[in-house]
């Protein structure tokens, strides 16, 4: 009878191939995301009519508080800039060192987020191609785009030729800092990383809300996505070590 062993987590230095292999394939995937979701930039008009429809349907259901919780954070500039910085620095500074430190030191893990996010990320561009969204900024909603009001970074971050203006659903912000918030909880042997692991996707989502960057639907949608691209990433990884084992 086959025993099957437990999956190994690497401790050791990843060899050089396999970090710069990886780096490469990542750099390339995010080169095609951002420009697939650049170049797909869909009807204003639809748009406009997709975002009326998630406002009516959160009204529906009693969950509208873009505006409330950006009138929390409105008074402050403190809170305001805090909420900023988590978008900005949250999302792509925060995934790219996560995935560094991750291939270098825990190859398993870091093979499961990245499996992850592709997965989420092939799922998330379908659905901003088929179906665009203008974000709360741009619905007419009297809110307020706090991020560009008061950062230049993140146009830094993330030029205008490779933004849609219009693929608010689903927030891969939250659901991509969601992955890389169970990666960190996975891989950290601390107990301050584990609360940055955990407090990351719950930070991210009260940001992107509160700065009119996506609706609490958005937030679920890119959430839902992102939990199935985990349970893609965790599939794959079960075989691999079965595979091993064999």
């Amino acid at each position: 009878m086959v025993q099957t062993r437990p999956l190994a987590r690497w401790t050791l230095p990843a060899p050089l191939p396999f970090v710069l292999w990886q780096t490469a394939l990542v750099v390339c995937a995010i080169f095609v995301y951002f420009r697939v979701r650049g170049l797909t930039e869909s009807s204003i008009s639809a748009a406009q009519a997709h975002a009326d429809d998630l406002v009516r349907f959160e009204r529906w259901l009693g969950i509208d508080v873009e505006a409330d919780l950006q009138a929390l954070v409105a008074p402050s500039e403190t809170v305001q800039t805090i909420a900023n910085w988590v978008y900005i620095w949250g999302h792509w500074p925060a995934i790219i060192g996560t995935m560094v430190w991750l291939v270098w030191r825990h190859r398993v893990v870091f093979v499961r987020l990245r499996n992850a996010m592709l997965v989420s990320g092939a799922l998330g561009v379908v659905v901003f191609v088929s179906y665009p969204v203008a974000p709360p900024r741009l619905a007419g909603l009297g809110l307020v785009d706090t991020v560009t009001e008061q950062s230049r970074a993140y146009r830094v971050l993330q030029p205008p030729a490779f933004v849609n203006q219009y693929a608010a659903m689903p927030s891969l912000h939250s659901g991509w800092d969601l992955l890389v918030g169970m990666a960190i909880f996975a891989a950290a042997s601390s107990v301050v990383l584990k609360v940055v692991g955990l407090a990351m996707p719950v930070l991210m989502g009260l940001a992107v809300v509160a700065t009119a960057n996506h609706y609490v639907v958005d937030v679920v949608a890119g959430v839902a996505l992102a939990l199935v691209g985990q349970a893609v990433a965790l599939w794959l990884e079960r075989r691999r070590a079965r595979g091993r084992a064999v």
